[in-house]
């Protein structure tokens, strides 16, 4: 059957710019040779809800009405990629605003929450632009759907694995409830803190749950047996 939106799939991909210019792909090996790879990352594929924004909308709407199996290509314009070049994004910042006042062309610099690229530099002024670094270009899809996921508890752990990076953290699902335990790191994590909302929204409106927890679990450590226990046992053992 043709894949609908708000079906669950497993997809492959390798985007490009400028032809042949590999910037996003779910090879590992592609990733290395192509200087992308990231340590953290997950490759392999990705689970996405079709129609959920998961991917940029040209991909989205491609993969609408196709067979799970196929594998082609799609070229995206800017308007259903990564937008048209904003020319008001592109903002003159002081140099003061850099790490030791050190910058050059093809910087990547955060400042005031935004992320930018560096242009040029002229004296202490510093041309920063906004915009995405894809932003005006025509980009490229490579991609195959691997599958389609109907079992819940990979549908949850794959859209985990989409927002947290982490692979099979533990769910327990009954009767259209689900309990996602959640490790300590990610109670920290900034990323997760923002999405788990969208995450519970999407479990309902597309998985069709109808109520989804979070479990925070903090490992306790076994305190160790004070100096004196330790010595009244030695002593116990001599008698």
């Amino acid at each position: 059957m043709a894949i609908e939106k708000g079906d669950v799939i497993k997809l492959s991909y390798t985007g490009k710019f400028d032809e042949e210019q590999i910037f996003d792909t779910t090879n590992e090996e592609l990733a290395k040779e192509n200087e992308i790879y990231n340590p953290r990352g997950m490759y392999g594929g990705d689970v996405v809800i079709v129609g959920a924004g998961h991917t940029i909308a040209g991909l989205d709407e491609d993969i609408a009405g196709k067979e799970v199996g196929f594998t082609g290509t799609v070229i995206i314009p800017p308007e259903k990629g990564f937008g048209a070049h904003d020319p008001k994004l592109v903002e003159n910042v002081s140099i003061t605003k850099f790490t030791d006042q050190k910058a050059y062309p093809g910087m990547n610099i955060e400042i005031d929450n935004k992320r930018g690229t560096v242009t040029k530099v002229i004296g202490r002024r510093v041309r920063v632009d906004f915009n995405h670094p894809l932003a005006g270009k025509e980009v490229t899809y490579d991609y195959t759907i691997e599958e389609k996921l109907e079992d819940i508890n990979e549908q949850v752990q794959g859209l985990l694995a989409l927002y947290t990076g982490i692979p099979d953290l533990e769910v327990e699902v009954n009767d259209k409830k689900v309990a996602i335990t959640v490790p300590a790191m990610l109670s920290f994590n900034q990323r997760w803190l923002m999405a788990k909302g969208r995450v519970a929204s999407e479990l309902v409106e597309y998985v069709g749950l109808e109520e989804v927890s979070y479990v925070e679990k903090y490992p306790l450590p076994t305190p160790e047996p004070a100096a004196e226990e330790e010595a009244e046992e030695v002593t116990e053992s001599e008698e």
